[in-house]
């Protein structure tokens, strides 16, 4: 079986009597799309966010490329190469784009003023940013300086997935990128999905959206009561069995089971 390149094993949350995470599992291998779906209050939340550094477990252990990590502050995944874009995207609307595509990161000029003034290099951020929107295909964005505020909502949620891409050089996560958009807001999302994709860079994408899951996913995790109940493959099964496993109206077999 192919390595995972991030897992989780055992993994367990607990907030006063609430079990958030029950033991919980989790494989993304490379290069792939792996859906992760659930009903309300399953767990999905927490375990994205253990996986991102924004939750430490109170026990179990994540893995990155088969070695054990700990995120104790999301800039802890993040240093190491797992970038989140969150549903509310993070994002400063009186900033301009390449701003907020180097915000926390900024570049700093070289020598004098850089060291010891801390002046940012503006020129070369703008020209980073330009640089991975047009990569993405995201150049209907014309000017790098305009504020985020000025821009559609499927072209923030782009701009969101472009940091993502630009940085994220092991996974990226995405917390339902097309639950405020539009139908032609959400294609053009999928779209930029699939390029990130292409790239190689393996996508964890959180939706409730079941139509854009089984168009883009490779794997569909299913997360029940705190833990992964199974893994699926869109070709195999249909929205209504997925919807039916996620609620407990279905039970997979055994074989399924992860």
């Amino acid at each position: 079986m192919t390595q995972p390149i991030l897992q989780g094993r055992d993994l367990v949350k607990r907030y006063g009597k609430v079990t958030a995470l029950d033991h919980c599992d989790f494989d993304l291998l490379p290069g792939e799309i792996l859906a992760v779906i659930g009903d309300n209050g399953a767990g999905k939340s927490t375990l994205i966010k253990a996986l991102s550094g924004a939750v430490v477990p109170d026990a179990g252990e994540i893995l990155l490329d088969g070695k054990p990590v700990k995120f104790n502050v999301p800039n802890d995944a993040r240093a190491a190469g797992i970038e989140t874009v969150y549903q509310t995207l993070a994002m400063s609307p009186a900033l301009s784009i390449a701003d907020n595509m180097f915000m926390g990161r900024e570049i700093k000029m070289q020598g004098f003023m850089g060291k010891y003034l801390h002046k940012l290099d503006k020129k070369a951020m703008e020209a980073f940013a330009r640089e991975k929107l047009a990569e993405l295909g995201l150049m209907t964005i014309q000017n790098i300086k305009q504020p985020v505020e000025t821009l559609s909502g499927g072209q923030r949620q782009g701009v969101a997935v472009a940091r993502a891409a630009a940085f994220g050089s092991k996974v990226v996560i995405l917390d339902e990128p097309t639950a405020a958009l539009g139908v032609k807001e959400s294609r053009r999302v999928l779209d930029l999905i699939l390029e990130v994709r292409s790239r190689g860079i393996p996508i964890i994408l959180i939706s409730h959206n079941m139509p854009h899951v089984f168009e883009v996913a490779d794997r569909i995790h299913i997360h029940r009561l705190g833990r992964r109940l199974c893994v699926i493959k869109p070709g195999d099964y249909s929205m209504s069995d997925a919807v039916a496993f996620m609620t407990g109206a279905k039970e997979p077999e055994m074989a399924e089971v992860a």
